[in-house]
């Protein structure tokens, strides 16, 4: 299958450019590395022994984006182009909007000009506002999220099945994600975030390479096993699996579909602390601080649809994504 994957040389993207070349497709990256690196595609030619055609892009660039489908043959698009900060969408909806959404109609806008019917939507957790229950599944239904990246994936999913609904021949998959943790194994990509860390593992790794004093753990207070929030991380190697799990079953079951892509355990931020500790043998120094706003207790998936309709499943150990994130660190600093 020939596929264009927006924001295709970001952490999860790439990740899933390296999954899909193995698993025979083509693909084509489109990305304006606001995000990302163009040293990436030097690093997926290493891993792949391919280098994909890279098309420096911002989605928003209707006219750009028409050069790149014209003729091509594209089958299917991966889309995972967006910003991603909560706390920046938070100071600048605006932005956010305008190239999550704004981005995200321009794309289908092209697309359909273009034929290309199938599109796998990088989705989120978020959608599901405070949740009533966990684990979650697909049919809690979604929410109010707390901030403004997390309304416009719930925006773009609402697009999506609004287009599909009124032209039934799109096929699109909507992967609700938990949290995307690790790195690819040989430590050649894995997540690179430009300025202070927004996630908790590239955080954590900082830390471990004496790049940042201390991790803060925000709130030590909730209603929790150990009082630090609970969150289902799932390895972004399982994650880009999923991707490719997902493009290959609409080829077989067109329609809209959603899956959740989690491990269906939840671990708290001094587990995953443990845990790390456990697999590199560096220790972590943490300080509890507040709490921060829109924060949620606890939450974790329910992945048995996507187990049951995509055989797909996603290995749970917290060692194996904290000795991956760790070895991309070590590759990233040259200290291996």
């Amino acid at each position: 299958m020939r596929v264009l994957v927006t924001g295709g040389l970001g952490f999860i993207g790439s990740h899933t450019v390296v999954e899909m070349l193995a698993d025979g497709h083509e693909v084509e990256i489109v990305d304006d590395l606001s995000n990302a690196k163009a040293s990436v595609l030097d690093r997926l030619e290493q891993l792949t022994g391919v280098r994909p055609p890279f098309h420096r892009l911002d989605i928003r660039d209707e006219r750009g984006l028409d050069a790149v489908m014209a003729g091509r043959g594209f089958e299917g698009i991966v889309h995972f182009a967006g910003l991603k900060a909560v706390g920046e969408s938070v100071d600048r909806p605006l932005r956010y909007y305008s190239a999550n959404v704004g981005g995200s109609t321009t794309l289908l806008s092209v697309a359909r000009r273009h034929g290309v019917r199938t599109v796998v939507f990088s989705s989120s957790c978020t959608v599901y506002g405070a949740p009533d229950r966990v684990p979650v599944s697909e049919s809690h239904p979604t929410r109010a999220p707390s901030n403004p990246y997390g309304w416009s994936k719930l925006m773009i999913e609402q697009i999506l099945t609004d287009l599909h609904r009124s032209e039934p021949g799109w096929n699109m998959a909507l992967l609700r994600y938990f949290n995307p943790v690790g790195a690819h194994d040989s430590g050649v990509i894995g997540e690179d975030p430009r300025d202070t860390p927004n996630n908790l593992m590239p955080y954590l790794t900082q830390v471990a390479a004496e790049r940042l004093p201390e991790l803060h753990v925000f709130g030590g207070d909730y209603p929790t096993r150990d009082g630090t929030g609970v969150r289902d991380y799932i390895h972004v190697v399982d994650l880009a699996r999923g991707h490719v799990a997902a493009m290959e079953y609409m080829a077989e079951h067109p329609g809209l579909h959603v899956w959740n892509l989690g491990t269906g355990r939840g671990a708290s931020v001094l587990e995953l602390v443990s845990a790390f500790e456990r697999a590199t043998g560096v220790r972590i120094p943490y300080r509890i601080v507040e709490r921060r706003a829109g924060d949620l207790a606890e939450t974790w998936a329910d992945p048995s649809k996507a187990q049951r309709e995509l055989g797909w499943s996603a290995d749970p150990s917290l060692d194996r994504m904290c000795a991956d994130a760790w070895r991309w660190q070590q590759h990233a600093l040259g200290m291996d």
